[in-house]
């Protein structure tokens, strides 16, 4: 009950009321001594009657109530305070420590403290700062609760099925209850300090359940109205990353998200958008595109900024020499930044002009700086074709003052295929002996039978297609054409031996010298119509008659019965000089035979 300032009188008290005091005479007596007081100004009785109403009027404070109390000492260990009761109480000093270990009070200082009981055994009033501070803490949540107001709080760890958040006193923040989307990582929001409501609170049982995505949706909301109401196509806003995807960023644009796809972030390449952003960005966009059935938002960055592909025929001509960086190698070329938004292509063809290149990695890696020249550009598709080896001279533009058709040269096989060898004539530049460039006569079925990988051989030089990059080497021009040798040392008509080397339902084929074979037609061996008929064996050796030359073809044509008709002949002839004109009719048809 307050001490009214009215002056005592017992007679207006109600029966059984504790007395008051006047203010100015309890501070009199707090602060004078009784043995200072002049005897003649109090009467003996109405100060006895004062003291006791003294000591009566501290019953007034209750145990387990908050009172305010003054600083009277500070010692090493306790604090002693009085909260005007005749005694003082005393506080440990470690309930007046701040963070770093040091008092945060002083004499004089006037604090809240919680009167545990009246008296303890050494007649000192039980005080207690700390349960003063949580009972003044847990009225303002009930009041916060009950007034549905913001509380901040820090968490303090993460606990099952939420988070601990110290308001003061220990509360729980459910994991639904942090945000309107899940939390993945309760972990990272470990000391940092929340905007909160109460949305449950049980004194008796000291439970507090806090709830931030209430706060959030009731916040957002009322952001997404303002934001709808001025929200349109081509606008520039300023948005926070909130999020970020493989596929581009999520922008809170004031109580709705847009989506910043990855494609729209940048003129230039993006790997991941964390290489551009990082969440709680600030950074400026323009509406792309607004659903407003669906409340869906499309945003752009690199729309903020001039398209370079615009300009790019004025700054990259054909022809010209440009510098950039490998930024990406494929199967089939390398680009290469040459600014930012601005790339070309080195098509693995236009690498080097005589290394057959499988692969751009063998020439070229990430991050290399290159030159090269600008072959082609096309704005409208954002093509440029760029090339390497036209930096450079090409070498088969010298191979022919180098060398010439008829020049001997030599070189290391580098490869067999089935049609020919490729032979090293000088670094990166090969020349190719076609399998029917091998030999004159051998009739070569695989390039192995003649060479072998790894072989230096000496061939002619044949042709030379530099456009093509092709050059054509020969290894039996290096020897006598034994055929031409055989065409100048025979004629037709010519009687020579030859030995069968293989039968043909055609024909027999008939080695006439090392490497030159003739063709004995069937005709020309069996005459099934009621000649005489002539048997062939491969391997038999038998004369026969040249009947057909051929050079350009390199073919030979031979006949048995040409020489077996020329034996009758002779033997006729012979016979007729002897008998007169009688063998005329044999002889016209042994020539039409």
């Amino acid at each position: 009950m307050p001490i009214s300032q009215d002056e005592h009188n017992p007679a207006t008290e109600p029966k059984g009321a504790i007395p008051t005091v006047p203010a100015a005479g309890k501070a009199a007596l707090k602060t004078t001594p009784l043995w200072v007081q002049d005897d003649e100004s109090m009467n003996p009785e109405e100060f006895a009657r004062l003291l006791d109403l003294y000591d009566n009027s501290f019953r007034n404070i209750a145990e387990g109530e908050v009172v305010k109390g003054t600083v009277l000492k500070v010692t090493a260990n306790e604090v002693v305070i009085d909260v005007g009761y005749k005694s003082e109480g005393v506080i440990s000093v470690d309930e007046f420590l701040d963070e770093t270990g040091a008092v945060i009070v002083r004499e004089g200082d006037v604090v809240d403290v919680l009167l545990e009981r009246t008296e303890d055994r050494e007649g000192h009033i039980v005080l207690s700062r700390e349960k003063a501070e949580k009972m003044k803490i847990w009225d303002e949540v009930e009041r916060a609760f009950a007034e549905r107001k913001v509380v901040i709080g820090r968490v303090v760890e993460r606990i099952k099925g939420g988070l601990a958040v110290d308001i003061g006193v220990r509360a729980f923040l459910p994991g639904s209850q942090i945000d309107v989307r899940p939390v993945r990582n309760l972990d990272a929001l470990k000391g940092q300090e929340l905007r909160m409501r109460v949305i449950k609170v049980n004194k008796k049982r000291g439970n507090i359940v806090l709830s931030r995505k209430v706060l959030l949706e009731e916040e957002n909301a009322e952001k997404k109205k303002t934001t709808l109401e001025t929200l349109a196509e081509g606008k520039v806003l300023r948005g926070v990353v909130k999020n970020i995807t493989d596929y581009g960023a999520f922008i809170d644009l004031g109580g709705i998200d847009g989506l910043l796809h990855i494609t729209d972030m940048s003129w230039g390449r993006v790997g991941h958008p964390s290489e551009l952003f990082k969440v709680n960005d600030e950074i400026d966009v323009v509406v792309l595109k607004y659903d407003a059935a669906t409340e869906r938002v499309s945003l752009g960055h690199k729309q903020l900024m001039a398209d370079p592909w615009t300009t790019v025929m004025d700054r990259y001509p054909a022809a010209v020499r440009v510098s950039g960086k490998v930024v990406s190698l494929t199967d089939y070329g390398a680009f290469i930044e040459l600014e930012p938004g601005v790339e070309g292509l080195i098509h693995v063809s236009e690498m080097s002009w005589s290394k057959r290149v499988k692969h751009p990695s063998k020439i070229l890696n990430v991050g290399d700086s290159v030159e090269a020249m600008v072959l082609g550009v096309d704005p409208a598709a954002r093509r440029i074709s760029l090339g390497l080896k036209q930096v450079e001279s090409n070498p088969w533009n010298e191979l022919g003052d180098k060398y010439p058709v008829g020049t001997r040269i030599k070189g290391k096989v580098r490869n067999l295929t089935e049609f020919g060898a490729f032979v090293e004539v000088e670094q990166d530049i090969d020349g190719l002996i076609h399998i029917s460039d091998m030999s004159w006569s051998k009739r070569v079925k695989h390039p192995s039978e003649v060479l072998k990988k790894g072989d230096v051989v000496e061939a002619m030089v044949l042709s030379i297609d530099a456009d093509n990059q092709r050059l054509s080497l020969g290894l039996k021009q290096l020897a006598t054409d034994i055929w031409e040798d055989f065409f100048s040392r025979h004629k037709v008509g010519d009687t020579i031996e030859g030995k069968v080397v293989r039968m043909t339902n055609f024909g027999a084929f008939v080695e006439l010298d090392e490497g030159i074979e003739g063709l004995i037609h069937v005709s020309e061996f069996d005459d099934t119509q009621g000649g005489e008929k002539i048997s062939l064996d491969v391997g038999q050796t038998t004369p026969m008659k040249i009947i057909k030359l051929s050079p350009a073809e390199r073919k030979i044509g031979l006949s048995i019965r040409a020489l077996k008709s020329d034996e009758i002949r002779s033997d006729w002839e012979s016979y007729s000089e002897r008998q007169g004109d009688g063998g005329a009719t044999l002889g016209e048809r042994l020539r039409s035979k």
